[in-house]
C-alpha cells in the first residue's frame, strides 16, 4: 500500500498551520511550525501571492494531509461525493470523516490519524464483533466499534482509558472508555466537522 514516508511537520510548515499530524508533539513548544512559521525550502519566506489555482490546489492539499489519503483515493471519494444528493463538498467531509482511522482518533483512543492507522491495520479493533483491518473502511449509523480482547491491555489503550476525556469527541459518535467502545449515532453534519477546510476550493478545483 503506497503511503507518505516524508517529514510530517514540513507538510504542516507547506500549509502555514497545524494539521495535528503528530499527536502531543503539536501541542508543545517544540511544534517546528511554531518555530518556524513559514513553509519550508530556500524560498519559503520569500513567496508571493497565491493564484487562485493556487489555493484550491492547497485546499485540496490540506485535506489530503490532514486524512491521511493520497491523490487517487481522494479523487476516488471526490467522484463519490459528486453523485450523492446534497452538497458535493459536504459529502467530501462526510465521507473522509465516517473512514475507521478517522472515527478512532476522533474518540481518542489514538494520538493522530496516522497512529489510528497504525492500530486499525495491526487488526486490534471489531466493526460490529467482526474483526477489521482496514483503515478507509467506513463506519455508520449504529455501528459499534470495540478494542479487540486481547489487544485491550496494551500501552495506547491504556492510555487512552487515563486520559479519557481530555479531547473532546464529536456529537456523532459516544466514545466509552471503561469499555473501549465506540459508537456511532448518526453521520456527521458539517457544522460538527471542526476541520479547518474551505471544501468549496476543492470542489471548483476538480470542477475545472
Amino acid at each position: 500500500m503506497a503511503r507518505y514516508t516524508g517529514a510530517d511537520c514540513k507538510r504542516c510548515r507547506r500549509e502555514k498551520q497545524k494539521l495535528f499530524l503528530k499527536g502531543s508533539k503539536c501541542e508543545s513548544a517544540k511544534c517546528p511550525i511554531e518555530i518556524r512559521p513559514y513553509p519550508p525550502g530556500e524560498h519559503g519566506r520569500g513567496r508571493t501571492k497565491d493564484s487562485e489555482y493556487l489555493l484550491q490546489l492547497r485546499e485540496k492539499q490540506k485535506a489530503t494531509r490532514i486524512y491521511g489519503v493520497l491523490e487517487k483515493q481522494f479523487r476516488g471519494y471526490y467522484a463519490e461525493a459528486n453523485k450523492k444528493t446534497g452538497k458535493t463538498g459536504e459529502n467530501l467531509l462526510r465521507i473522509l470523516e465516517t473512514r475507521l482511522d478517522n472515527v478512532v482518533y476522533r474518540a481518542g483512543f489514538a494520538k493522530s490519524r496516522d497512529h489510528a492507522r497504525q492500530l486499525v491495520r495491526h487488526g486490534h479493533f471489531t466493526v460490529n464483533g467482526v474483526k477489521t483491518d482496514i483503515p478507509s473502511a467506513r463506519v455508520t449509523v449504529n455501528d459499534i466499534i470495540e478494542v479487540r480482547p486481547k489487544s485491550r491491555t496494551m500501552t495506547p489503550f491504556q492510555v487512552a482509558q487515563a486520559e479519557a476525556g481530555e479531547r473532546t469527541v464529536p456529537a456523532w459518535l459516544e466514545a466509552i472508555p471503561s469499555q473501549l467502545r465506540i459508537l456511532v449515532h448518526s453521520m456527521p453534519e458539517r457544522q460538527v466537522i471542526d476541520t479547518q477546510v474551505q471544501e468549496q476550493l476543492i470542489v471548483e478545483l476538480y470542477s475545472k
